[in-house]
């Protein structure tokens, strides 16, 4: 048998390990004991996804829908028919009719030329990805305050902090080789603060839980704030050296009353002022968030910037802001410009200079306005303006909160599916294109921690089956570029001219260790562990970091006596996004559907108090009424959400259905009222 070093492709973690082949096919997998992220760790997921590539159902020949039926094609048929409709479409509706959406799961190099298809070949910025409604908030916010839309600093500097801050993420179910990183630091003396809706193994380890009422994470960074100013914590070389508007962060801080924002919260003051004191003094804290998973409002993101700021924790080791990414690589395609008003790079697409220069280097003109976002699209606030829609490895049907995306699809003209499974999203396509697998193709993904990683090659794809990017290759050609890239790493030479901080990350560079941090410059080829200046690359200018005033603190859905409940929707570990990938491990499908036996058709989580007072057993089914609707499901009773909330996974469709009705809002917290059924 062989063994091959590569990354693994579930989570945004990126750990290193060894893929074990025999013959043609991927027999196991085994940690690096070398590699920073991981050190010979790795999680159930890590050590079993390699088997979704040889599952018995996984598509091997391109597929065109005729007179409602699928039928097998040629590549030479398929590609033919869509540079035909595309084309079609272009000339009846514009180049705005049609958009590019993708999976944050696919390589940079699917990112970079699928984005470059839409811009520059067809001449629409409407590109997003999976996570776009959620995580944009997260880029444009720290964009603004910091110039860096990435975690700061590296996950194995989280042993060298004195204080871990972990925000609205379960370590222990999304991230789990970095919940382990927090929990072996906190055995090295690490004080760990988790804040958050719900109760989760990491909470159970922290010295402070401070478990809010859903929507009041602003409101908590603004008091803690408070404490710090009030106590003089201040780092005020830090602040004057390096940061602009902490005057007018001053003046509103004077807005914040700590007892009335405990009891926004539902926090002791004292909780909230014991986790402010302890992240101030500490030589280095650190700040932990889910940056794509939940619904977060951007000044949730710029409440706990401010903190970071104010206490100087940033720009030093052990310490700065983590924005964790659910997917391998929703970093990566960030950085490659799926957003509908970013370039590769993250700038503006309104930005002459810079859009100059990436037409000189595609030859082809980038149009300058902002493209349509696909919750837009979702939820039909387009105008029915989009016709045509392509699905690179994306399932919108399956894991798109906002909107209903299967009537979307019906409604467009064109639907073309790149997949390796006929998902529930391409089953409303006209073209299915099968797709490689993990191990099958050499690309590149970009972690949480900003690593540009190598996922090697390691057995031949099946017979027939081509990889993503270059079908992209192929429809640029039919549609008249003259795209010629033979290799991946060509690609990626091109991704280097594009994106600055990317220019010294050939795939050469990248195999001479475990992949490299951006910014990774040919003058800085090694790569950038932690920012001390905050700027993309040594050439640009450094600058100041910024306070900003929240002016509006996001409150909690205010309940009523008609609807005295608060529903939260978010991440359940037995609906991990749709299980797009456990559906197609047979080890995986075994260790995360126990729960599901239990409860075939979803459940809503009920806290143990509130449950004995309504006299509503486990697993018995519950009436749930919203303004919008009704929806019937078995009752889960645990200690997990807090009195007076309620909990629902983001995947449990036909809640989200039935309490909005057939336009969903995407509402991430709703008032409900929870009701026993009669017998």
């Amino acid at each position: 048998m062989t063994q091959r070093l590569t990354t693994c492709t579930f989570c945004g973690t990126g750990c290193g390990l060894y893929l074990e082949t025999s013959g043609n096919k991927v027999k196991g997998a085994y940690p690096s004991m070398s590699h920073p992220t991981n050190r010979g760790r790795l999680c159930v997921r890590g050590w079993n996804v390699h088997e979704v590539a040889s599952a018995p159902d996984r598509l091997t020949t391109p597929l065109i829908k005729r007179d409602g039926r699928f039928e097998e094609a040629t590549w030479e048929e398929a590609i033919k028919f869509i540079v035909t409709r595309l084309g079609e479409i272009k000339g009846k509706y514009g180049a705005d009719s049609i958009a590019f959406l993708n999976s944050p799961r696919i390589s940079n190099e699917e990112a970079y030329l699928l984005q470059k298809l839409a811009r520059g070949v067809v001449g629409s910025n409407n590109v997003d990805h999976g996570a776009g409604v959620y995580n944009n908030n997260s880029v444009n916010a720290l964009l603004e305050q910091i110039g860096i839309p990435a975690a700061t600093n590296s996950i194995d500097e989280l042993y060298k902090s004195e204080v871990i801050v972990v925000d609205g993420v379960d370590l222990a179910k999304q991230l789990p080789t970095i919940g382990g990183v927090v929990l072996r630091a906190k055995l090295a003396g690490a004080k760990i603060i988790v804040i958050g809706e719900r109760r989760q193994r990491v909470a159970e380890n922290a010295e402070y839980f401070l478990q809010i009422k859903p929507g009041t994470e602003a409101i908590l960074y603004g008091a803690m704030a408070k404490v710090i100013v009030d106590r003089g914590l201040m780092d005020l070389p830090f602040i004057h050296g390096r940061c602009e508007g902490y005057e007018a962060l001053l003046a509103k801080i004077q807005d914040y009353d700590m007892l009335a924002a405990a009891e926004a919260c539902g926090v002791p003051a004292e909780t909230i002022e014991a986790a402010a004191l302890a992240y101030a003094q500490a030589k280095s804290a650190a700040i932990l968030y889910s940056s794509g998973a939940e619904c977060r409002p951007a000044e949730t993101i710029q409440s706990l910037v401010n903190l970071a700021l104010l206490c100087g924790q940033i720009g030093k080791e052990g310490s700065g802001i983590f924005p964790l990414t659910d997917h391998n690589n929703l970093q990566g395609v960030c950085d490659m410009g799926m957003i509908p008003d970013r370039l590769p790079g993250y700038a503006q697409v309104g930005d002459a200079a810079i859009r100059g220069e990436l037409e000189k280097l595609w030859g082809a003109k980038i149009p300058e306005t902002p493209g349509i976002p696909a919750s837009a699209l979702f939820t039909r606030n387009d105008g029915g303006k989009i016709k045509a829609v392509w699905l690179c490895r994306y399932d919108p049907v399956s894991s798109a909160f906002y909107g209903n995306a299967a009537a979307a699809l019906d409604e467009c003209e064109l639907v073309v599916a790149q997949h390796l499974f006929m998902t529930e999203s391409a089953r409303h396509a006209h073209v299915v294109l099968p797709t490689t697998a993990y191990g099958e193709e050499r690309v590149t993904f970009t972690n949480t921690e900003r690593r540009i990683q190598i996922a090697e090659k390691v057995v031949e794809p099946k017979s027939g089956v081509t990889p993503a990017w270059q079908q992209l290759v192929q429809v640029a050609n039919g549609l008249g570029a003259d795209w010629k890239y033979e290799t991946s790493a060509e690609v990626m030479d091109e991704i280097g001219k594009a994106v600055p901080f990317y220019s010294g990350a050939s795939h050469d560079n990248l195999t001479r260790d475990f992949g490299r941090q951006w910014p990774c410059t040919k003058d800085r080829s090694f790569g950038t562990g932690y920012f001390t200046r905050f700027a993309f690359c040594d050439e640009a200018p450094d600058r100041k970091l910024k306070f900003v005033p929240v002016t509006r603190a996001p409150q909690a859905a205010e309940g009523s006596k008609e609807y005295p409940l608060t529903l939260v929707f978010g991440h359940s570990l037995y609906y991990w996004h749709q299980n797009v990938l456990i559906k197609h491990s047979e080890t995986l499908k075994r260790e995360y559907n126990m729960l599901l036996v239990d409860y075939p058709d979803g459940f809503i989580e009920i806290n143990i108090d509130d449950a004995k007072q309504m006299g509503i057993r486990d697993g018995e089914k519950v009436r749930v009424r919203a303004a919008g609707g009704k929806t019937l499901v078995a009752a889960r009773i645990t200690n997990e959400v807090r009195s007076g909330t309620v909990f629902v996974p983001h995947f449990v469709h036909q809640v989200q259905q039935q309490l909005f009705g057939s336009q969903e809002t995407g509402a991430q917290r709703v008032p409900v009222c929870v009701e026993k059924e009669a017998a």
